[in-house]
């Protein structure tokens, strides 16, 4: 008898619906069809143990299954559940009315229970696309399913449950969640707040820029002097994610596996990857494409510490999305695309020593060692960052001052209204939202300079002898730094503090 369960498969951050196809014959043997990798071809020995220890079998019969489309690879273990219902429907074991109406996904252990699975929340949006009735899935995945409205989820814990429904007609307990609500339930402020940076006024002005017009940022400066420490409350003061944004983002972390019990993500991602990783684990793909860590950072920040302890060529695969702000990963046998609309934040030491610059120190480096040390990082990488900026260490007194310095709140409050005036500016485009995505007809649109901003321009690029790229860098700034103001045209003191946040332009740094 031939059966049909309905299961998805992820690509990329986009699910592909997989028609589970169980036929039963006479004869001897099990045969696995459309592409399965090994874990669904073991799924077999689970499906046997799990359906034994429930009072079910796999009969000793011909049992065909096939997953379409065939052409489609499938990888993982989320497919152990489907293949079950479909062999006992397929063998009258069960009852198998409605069954067409559900996608039903779970990793089955021995005993049956349900282990999560990835990409739950890509999965329920195809499934409500394609007319899907519900969704059986594991408990633990219930939450993060049922944020997609027009769908009946239910969160099951063993295939007991999921036999009883279809059988018996036993009820199971939809997983209702008010998206809405439970969004704004998990907008909870960040742990780290700016109060507790002691002095550094500058460097939180440079933060509060860089948030405020979403620019990239480097943080220069010898060990103990604060960047990561800095770094770390980025987050708090950028304005608080939307709810697209939201479920943007959670779409990502589902597919790698990586979203909480609350379901939804709420708060901006601030990733952190060491030094040693790998050009697919930061920009994504893979044998099974999954995405990395700039596409985990997506609407939030990536802070890459001690940048030129990275790898040269890890850096450099950072340039395209940097721009295009998503990361297409093209093989011979597919093309997936990554969302990775990011906050770009380095931070590195002025020299192998780690203290150039600082007078106070005995310990040097030689010229050689300087040049091979920066070299580490190329100037069209540098050119992508739009603020450079100096952190010296903070002296005793403001160290051992008890006074609490201004809020994160405060600071923030100051940047979603500048983020308010870029996104009424900005109305009429779905690619641009804040300044640092404009392009070059937006830049000469919306910064426009009079004849003393224009010369004061020139002469900087002169002197420092600035690429195009970061002319319109400082313009870019420029343009945020009036935002905050609220000031409608740009005017030679926002480009003059512009042009200071271009420290690693200047002459001695990388020369």
């Amino acid at each position: 008898m031939l059966k049909k369960v309905f299961a998805s498969a992820v690509f990329g951050v986009e699910a592909s619906t997989i028609t589970v196809e169980v036929n039963v014959d006479k004869g001897v043997g099990y045969h696995l069809v459309g592409l399965p990798d090994n874990a669904i071809k073991e799924s077999n020995f689970r499906i046997a143990a799990a359906l034994q220890n429930n009072g079910y079998r796999i009969p000793g019969k011909k049992i065909i299954i096939n997953m379409s489309p065939a052409d489609l690879r499938k990888e993982g273990s989320a497919y152990d559940l489907t293949l079950a219902i479909g062999i006992l429907a397929s063998t009258d074991q069960i009852k198998a009315e409605g069954l067409d109406n559900y996608l039903i996904m779970g990793e089955l252990s021995l005993d049956g229970t349900l282990q999560p699975i990835k990409g739950a929340l890509p999965i329920a949006v195809k499934a409500r696309e394609e007319g899907f009735k519900g969704f059986i899935l594991p408990s633990q995945n219930a939450k993060e399913a049922a944020i997609v409205d027009n769908l009946e989820v239910y969160g099951v814990e063993n295939i007991g449950q999921v036999i009883n429904y279809f059988d018996k007609g036993e009820p199971l307990e939809q997983t209702i969640i008010d998206t809405r609500k439970e969004f704004e339930k998990n907008l909870d402020f960040p742990e780290f707040d700016f109060s507790d940076v002691k002095g550094q006024e500058g460097i939180k002005r440079c933060m509060e820029i860089a948030a405020a017009g979403g620019h990239n940022i480097i943080l220069i400066g010898p060990p103990g002097a604060g960047k990561t420490m800095l770094a770390k409350r980025l987050p708090s003061i950028l304005p608080p994610m939307t709810l697209h944004e939201a479920l943007e983002t959670t779409k990502i972390h589902s597919v790698v596996g990586r979203v909480k019990d609350s379901g939804l993500m709420a708060q901006r991602p601030f990733r952190s990857p060491h030094h040693t990783i790998s050009n697919v684990a930061l920009v994504g793909g893979g044998s099974y494409p999954q995405p990395g860590e700039i596409s985990m950072s997506h609407n939030g920040v990536l802070f890459l510490d001690e940048l030129p302890e990275f790898k040269r060529e890890v850096l450099e695969v950072m340039r395209q999305p940097l721009e295009d702000r998503e990361v297409t990963i093209s093989r011979a046998k597919f093309t997936v695309t990554y969302p990775s609309s990011f906050m770009l934040v380095a931070s590195m030491n002025p020299s192998p020593s780690g203290y150039f610059n600082d007078p106070d120190s005995p310990v040097t480096s030689s010229p050689a060692e300087m040049q091979r040390y920066l070299s580490k990082v190329s100037g069209p990488l540098l050119d992508r960052i739009d603020i450079h900026i100096e952190v010296t260490p903070v002296p005793f007194e403001k160290l051992s001052d008890e006074r609490k310095g201004e809020t994160s709140v405060e600071i923030r409050k100051r940047v979603t209204k500048a983020r308010e005036i870029q996104t009424k500016r900005f109305d009429d485009s779905d690619a641009v939202h804040y300044n640092a995505q404009m392009n070059v007809k937006q830049i000469r649109k919306y910064c426009v300079l009079d004849e003393d901003s224009k010369q004061l321009l020139k002469t900087a690029m002169e002197r420092l002898n600035l690429s195009a790229r970061a002319y319109d860098r400082i313009l870019k700034v420029s343009r945020t730094i009036a935002d905050l103001e609220g000031a409608e045209t740009v005017n030679g003191s926002h480009i003059s503090e512009a042009i200071q946040y271009r420290s690693l332009d200047r002459e001695g740094w990388l020369g």
